[in-house]
């Protein structure tokens, strides 16, 4: 979900501008899965960027708290919305914690480094969505600790069927600053993109599988 078209504009403008997110059609990137894609997004780029960051930084607090109040814990999903989490904390006053992949195999053993209370709402932190299926890893492992998680937000969505079913049956609310979508209608206002490669991105978001 979005909350603001003209703010979903304004956040893919400056992931393009610093090439945070790379275009290809002509070229695509292979992912790990084995699906050829013509995009490439690392959303940490934004971090090295003081402007941006403070921007995506507001961003995420305006949004959270208009679309779950606000909580008392803010996690953030490692690695990538570890560093944003910390920040939207700071500026919410809130305590931080983060969600490994999977738990420690030494020490403590904890997946969920930072303190917490049973019963504490939490807002997670993500920096992309593609199916979902790690950021709802980390949704699940602070319910097992029986932390109260009101939603999920993230910079970035492919916007795929598959990750708003998954959301949807994990019983999670998610929002996203842009999406895939916003990106390459603003990618094609600027002249990233010319319409060929645009109407080739449009089909790969449909059928990333059988894409080229």
């Amino acid at each position: 979900m979005i909350l603001n078209e003209d703010k979903a504009l304004k956040v893919a403008e400056f992931l393009l501008q610093i090439k945070a997110v790379k275009l290809k059609p002509n070229s695509p990137f292979t992912w790990a899965s084995g699906i050829k894609s013509p995009i490439y997004c690392d959303n940490r780029i934004t971090l090295s960027f003081p402007q941006i960051r403070t921007f995506i930084r507001q961003e995420y607090t305006e949004t959270i708290l208009e679309s779950f109040g606000k909580p008392e814990v803010i996690a953030g999903v490692a690695t990538g919305g570890i560093a944003m989490g910390a920040l939207v904390a700071q500026e919410l006053g809130l305590p931080f914690i983060y969600v490994r992949p999977e738990p420690k195999k030494h020490g403590m053993g904890n997946q969920i480094e930072g303190f917490f209370e049973e019963g504490q709402r939490v807002v997670v932190i993500e920096d992309l969505i593609s199916t979902g299926g790690s950021s709802l890893k980390a949704v699940e492992a602070l319910r097992k600790q029986k932390l109260d998680v009101k939603g999920l937000i993230a910079t970035f969505t492919y916007g795929f069927d598959k990750a708003h079913q998954n959301f949807t049956n994990a019983e999670c609310p998610y929002v996203t600053l842009t999406s895939y979508d916003y990106l390459i209608k603003k990618a094609l206002e600027e002249n990233y993109i010319n319409e060929k490669e645009w109407k080739s991105l449009q089909e790969w978001k449909n059928n990333p599988e059988k894409w080229k």
